[in-house]
């Protein structure tokens, strides 16, 4: 698992066509946006890119003014399973 919290900023005259081309790019959510165009973006790996990719596609959206990466947390759901569940280990 893959998650990424952004803040994202769109010039307003672009806003509605910026924030429906994010709504529709697998991976993001729109969390939170404000009137002048802050946005509350949270971007997680999908099975056909990863965050680090999707984030670089957003910033080549037209209005896109900056784009900051806020938050990151990384946790390998593989092993984090086979740690919660000692029967599915594979005896050695």
């Amino acid at each position: 698992m893959n998650i990424c919290g952004c803040l994202i900023h769109v010039a307003q005259a672009q806003l509605p066509a910026a924030r429906a081309r994010m709504e529709n790019t697998d991976g993001v959510e729109i969390h939170a946006a404000t009137d002048d165009g802050r946005l509350v973006v949270v971007v997680e790996d999908t099975d056909e890119a990863r965050a680090s990719e999707i984030i670089m596609g957003l910033h080549q959206i037209p209005g896109v003014i900056s784009l900051s990466l806020n938050y990151h947390h990384f946790e390998d759901l593989s092993q984090a399973a086979l740690a919660a569940a000692p029967a599915l280990q594979p005896e050695i």
